[in-house]
C-alpha cells in the first residue's frame, strides 16, 4: 500500500526521481517498505499509481542503501491492484504501526546503524507551519539536470522537460509525546506541497502561502483531524528526519448520552 510519494529530485540519469513508501502486504515480510529510485513522470499506462493505491511489484534490497527499508524496484513493473479511497478503509492497515514518539526514533538511529528509518508518529501537539521561499537548485542539482536535458537517447521522442524548483519550502513544527519532548522541526517533502504549488502557479506569492496554508494547516491540523505523520531519514544524514506526508482522518465524534 502506497502511503508516501516525496517531491521529485533532480537526477543526471533519470532526470527526477522519487522517493515512494508504503507498508507491505507481503505476509512474508511486512512493515514498511522504501522504494527508490522511480522516475515517476515516466512511468506509463498501468504502471501509474497514487498514494494509498495497493500494487504489486517486484523488488530486491538495495545494496546501495544500509537502511533496512530500503528496496530497489524493477523499472515500469507496478501493476496497480485497486485504490483506497476513503480513510476508513486505509487506516485499519496503518493503526498498528503509528506510534507516539519522535524521540524514540532518533534516540535509535543515534545509537545503532540498523534503527529503523520510517514511521508513523502521532503528535502530542502541531506548534505551527513555517513556510520560506525555495532558494532555487544548487549548482550540483542544476548540473544534473542540465546533464538529462541535453542527454540524446536514441528512444526520445521529444525535448525532455526540466524539474522546476518549487516556491516555497515547508516545516512542521510539533511535540511528540514523549515526557521530555523539547519540539521537533522537520522539513515536508510530501509531493502534495509541490503539486499544490504547481496547480497555483498563476497566483502571487501571498496566495500560494495562503493555499499552502489552508491545506497543511488549516485542513491537515484541524482539531477535528487525527494529525500524523508520515516520517523518514536521508541515506546521509539518518538522524535527520523528515515529514513524507500526513495521515489525517476526522477524530471520532463523541457519542452524546442518552
Amino acid at each position: 500500500m502506497i502511503t508516501v510519494k516525496a517531491a521529485p529530485n533532480p537526477s543526471a540519469t533519470y532526470g527526477e526521481t522519487v522517493c515512494v513508501a508504503g507498508l507491505s502486504l507481503d505476509i512474508n515480510n511486512p512493515g514498511w517498505i522504501r522504494l527508490y529510485p522511480i522516475n515517476h513522470r515516466e512511468l506509463e499506462g498501468d504502471s501509474k499509481f497514487k498514494k494509498y493505491d495497493i500494487v504489486t511489484l517486484e523488488a530486491q534490497p538495495n545494496e546501495r542503501d544500509p537502511r533496512v527499508e530500503s528496496w530497489r524496484p524493477g523499472a515500469d513493473r507496478f501493476e496497480v491492484v485497486r485504490h483506497l479511497k476513503t480513510w476508513d478503509k486505509r487506516m485499519p492497515y496503518l493503526d498498528d504501526y503509528v506510534e507516539e514518539s519522535m524521540c524514540d526514533l532518533l534516540n535509535d538511529v543515534r545509537e545503532y546503524a540498523g534503527a529503523r528509518s520510517l514511521a508513523a508518529v502521532r503528535p502530542q501537539e502541531v506548534l505551527g507551519l513555517d513556510i520560506e521561499p525555495h532558494p532555487g537548485w544548487t549548482p550540483d542539482e542544476q548540473a544534473k539536470i542540465n546533464l538529462y536535458v541535453n542527454q540524446c537517447a536514441l528512444w526520445d521522442s521529444g525535448p525532455r522537460s526540466t524539474l522546476q524548483a518549487p516556491r516555497f519550502k515547508a516545516w512542521y513544527r510539533y511535540r511528540c509525546h514523549s515526557p521530555a519532548c523539547k519540539g521537533h522541526r522537520q522539513g515536508i517533502i510530501d509531493w502534495e506541497l509541490v503539486g499544490l504549488q504547481r496547480s497555483v502557479h498563476d497566483r502571487e506569492d501571498a496566495g500560494v502561502v495562503e493555499a499552502i496554508r489552508d491545506k497543511f494547516w488549516d485542513l491537515m491540523c484541524a482539531p477535528d483531524r487525527d494529525t500524523i505523520f508520515y516520517v523518514g531519514n536521508q541515506q546521509a544524514h539518518p538522524r535527520s528526519f523528515l515529514v513524507l506526508g500526513v495521515v489525517y482522518p476526522r477524530r471520532p465524534t463523541p457519542r452524546s448520552r442518552s
